[in-house]
C-alpha cells in the first residue's frame, strides 16, 4: 500500500474501506500546505471542504467580542476537521489556524457528501467520532465550571495527552508543547497560572519538561487525581 493510502487509513472515518475504496478517497481529495500561523478555515465562512491532517498540528480557535482567542481544541495527524458545515451547510462555527507547518487533505463537499452516501461504514465512524468530540467538550465545560486553577490546568494536560500525545507503558509524550498561552487560553486562565501549576504538577513527580516536551510520568494516575 502506497504512504498516500497509509495515511488515509489511519484516519479514523476511513479505517474501515478497503484499497479500491482508499484509492478513490486518493483521488477526491487535494494536499494543501500551510506555514505556521497561516489561517485556514475562518469562523463564519461557508464550508466548502473537510481537511484532513497529513502533517503537522492545527488549533481550533473561536474569538470573543473583545478580540481575545479562546482555544478549543488542538489537533495532529490523522485528524479531521470542517465536517460540521458540511454536514448542516451552514456558517463555520470556529477558525483553524496552523500551529506549525503543516500539510493538509481537503476533500469538496460534494464529494465528500457523495461519499457519505456510498459508503454508510464512513457515516456511522464519523458519528462515533463526532459523539467522542462532544463528550470532550462536556469534559471541557465542566472543567471550567467547576475546577480550581489546577484542576483547569491538569484539564488542558490531559487534553493534549489525548489528541496528540504518545503513549508509551503508561507515559505519554507531548512533543511540541502548545505555548503557554495557548494553553492558557484553552484553560481559561491566566499564562502566570499555567506556568505555575506546570512547576507544581513537575514538584508534585507528575509531569517532566525536557525542552519544550512533556512527559506525563504516570497518565492515569494523574488522570484519576485531576478528574
Amino acid at each position: 500500500m502506497t504512504e498516500e493510502l497509509s495515511f488515509l487509513q489511519n484516519v479514523p472515518i476511513f479505517a474501515d474501506l478497503q484499497e479500491p475504496e482508499l484509492k478513490k478517497i486518493a483521488k477526491l481529495g487535494i494536499r494543501k500546505k500551510y506555514k505556521k500561523g497561516n489561517i485556514v478555515v475562518l469562523e463564519q465562512e461557508m464550508g466548502a471542504a473537510l481537511f484532513v491532517i497529513v502533517s503537522g498540528k492545527v488549533k481550533i480557535v473561536r474569538t470573543d467580542e473583545d478580540g481575545r482567542e479562546v482555544i478549543l481544541s488542538i489537533f495532529g495527524p490523522g485528524e479531521f476537521f470542517g465536517e460540521m458545515s458540511l454536514l448542516d451547510g451552514l456558517a463555520r462555527s470556529a477558525s483553524v489556524v496552523a500551529l506549525t507547518k503543516s500539510e493538509l487533505f481537503m476533500i469538496h463537499r460534494r464529494d465528500f457528501l457523495k461519499l457519505l452516501h456510498e459508503h454508510p461504514q464512513v457515516a456511522i465512524s464519523l458519528l462515533g467520532e463526532l459523539t467522542m468530540r462532544l463528550r470532550k467538550a462536556d469534559s471541557q465545560i465542566k472543567s471550567l465550571s467547576l475546577k480550581d486553577a489546577a484542576g483547569r490546568v491538569a484539564n488542558v494536560i490531559l487534553m493534549l495527552a489525548d489528541d496528540i500525545g504518545v503513549f508509551r507503558k503508561g507515559k505519554v509524550e507531548i512533543d511540541e508543547l502548545p505555548l503557554q498561552q495557548d494553553m492558557a487560553n484553552m484553560a481559561g486562565t491566566s499564562r502566570e497560572t499555567v506556568s505555575r501549576m506546570l512547576h507544581q504538577f513537575i514538584k508534585e513527580g507528575y509531569l517532566q519538561l525536557q525542552g519544550n516536551k512533556l512527559v506525563i510520568n504516570d497518565y492515569e494516575e494523574f488522570r484519576k487525581r485531576h478528574l
